[in-house]
C-alpha cells in the first residue's frame, strides 16, 4: 500500500503538468478564435460599408459629401485588415478615373434641370454624360464587391 501512494505521489507531478499544459492550449486555441471573430466583424464592416456608399449611389444616384467622408472614415482600416487587393479596390471605387465618387458627386453638383439657370457654358449633354458613366460603373459593383470580399469573409471552410 505505501509502495501504490509513493507511486500516485511520483506521477502527480507529471499528471498537474500535462493537464495544465492541456489548459494553457485550449486558452490559446480559444484567442485564437476570438482573434479570427474580431478580424472577421472588422472585415464585414468593411464590406457593409462598401455596400452601404453603392446602395445610396443606387437609390440617389448621387452621394452627399457626408456619405463620401463617413464612406471613407469607416473604410480606413481596410489597409490594415486584407491583402492589398481590397485597399486597391476601395481606392478605385472613390477615386478611378478622377473618382467615381468623387466625379460623380461634381457632376450632380454641376447638374441643371430645367427649373434651374444655366450657367454660361453649361453643357447638359456632358453632364448627363458624365454622371451616367459613373453611376452606371457604380452600379455594376455590387458583384464585383463580393466577389472580392468572399475570399476574407468565407467560412465554410
Amino acid at each position: 500500500m505505501t509502495e501504490i501512494a509513493e507511486l500516485s505521489k511520483a506521477l502527480l507531478t507529471p499528471v498537474i503538468a500535462i493537464v495544465a499544459t492541456y489548459i494553457a492550449w485550449q486558452q490559446w486555441k480559444t484567442n485564437q478564435l476570438k482573434l479570427h471573430l474580431d478580424r472577421y466583424d472588422r472585415r464585414l464592416k468593411v464590406y457593409e460599408e462598401v455596400r452601404q456608399i453603392l446602395s445610396i449611389i443606387g437609390r440617389d444616384a448621387k452621394a452627399s459629401y457626408d456619405d463620401l467622408l463617413k464612406f471613407k472614415r469607416a473604410v480606413s482600416e481596410a489597409d490594415f485588415l486584407f491583402g492589398p487587393d481590397i485597399p486597391t479596390y476601395i481606392e478605385e471605387i472613390y477615386q478611378r478615373d478622377s473618382g467615381y465618387l468623387i466625379k460623380l458627386q461634381y457632376w450632380s453638383g454641376e447638374y441643371r434641370d430645367y427649373t434651374q439657370s444655366k450657367p454660361e457654358g453649361y453643357d447638359h449633354q456632358k453632364v448627363c454624360d458624365g454622371m451616367h458613366a459613373k453611376l452606371i460603373w457604380l452600379m455594376k459593383q455590387f458583384e464585383p464587391a463580393k466577389q472580392k470580399f468572399k475570399k476574407y469573409l468565407d467560412i465554410s471552410h
